[in-house]
This record gives structure tokens, C-alpha cells and sequence, in this order.
């Protein structure tokens, strides 16, 4: 019986390797091991990096919320402890949109968030 050899899928692995390592700057896009290596740290590092996007963009809401609260004569935590009472739940992408677009609605939400305290 013949040796079935892998050359095939040996191959087909390499090449979508080297596929995803197109454009590295050089003998990282052209030879298998250094390619491997670099895609898979890429790899970590896209992982990562999905994951500290949310965060980066969480406190970027949180900045400029506190700096149209600071606008109105309040500050971040009071006024979103004030939102709560209140029973305005909301969240900070939103609230963010709205003190940049339509800063009168913001201020009524900031006295809003002042009476409920």
C-alpha cells in the first residue's frame, strides 16, 4: 500500500500563512517560519486590541460627558448619580452624542439629574 504524504495540505497551510502575512516588511512575508511567527503575534495583538477599543472608547464618552457636565456647572459622578435617581438610564455612547450635537438637551438632562438629587 502506498505512503499517503501530506504535501498537499502542508502546502495549502503555508500558503494561507503566507497569505495573511502579505505586506510584512521582508523575509517576514516571504519565508514560512518567520511569517508563522509574525501572524501569530499579529494575531495576539488584534486580539488584544479588540478588546482595549471598547475601553478606549468608554473613557472618550466618559471625558466628554464630564466636560459638558463641567459646562453646566456639575461634575461626571454627581450628574450620572443624579441620572440614576432620576430613572434616566442611558448610556454614555448616547449621553456623549447629545453633548456634542444638542448641548440644550444636555443641559435639561443636567438639571433634570440636579433636582433628582
Amino acid at each position: 500500500m502506498a505512503r499517503i504524504k501530506g504535501a498537499l495540505m502542508t502546502r495549502k497551510r503555508r500558503k494561507k500563512i503566507l497569505g495573511f502575512a502579505k505586506g510584512y516588511w521582508g523575509s517576514k512575508s516571504k519565508h514560512f517560519k518567520m511569517a508563522n511567527q509574525a501572524v501569530m503575534k499579529s494575531g495576539n495583538y488584534a486580539y488584544i486590541g479588540r478588546k482595549q477599543k471598547k475601553r478606549d472608547f468608554r473613557s472618550l464618552w466618559i471625558t466628554r460627558i464630564s466636560a459638558a457636565c463641567k459646562l453646566n456647572g456639575m461634575n461626571y459622578s454627581t450628574f450620572m448619580h443624579g441620572l440614576k435617581l432620576a430613572g434616566i438610564e442611558m448610556n454614555r455612547k448616547m449621553l456623549s452624542e447629545i453633548a456634542i450635537h444638542d448641548p440644550a438637551a444636555f443641559t435639561a438632562l443636567t438639571e433634570k439629574a440636579k433636582s433628582a438629587q
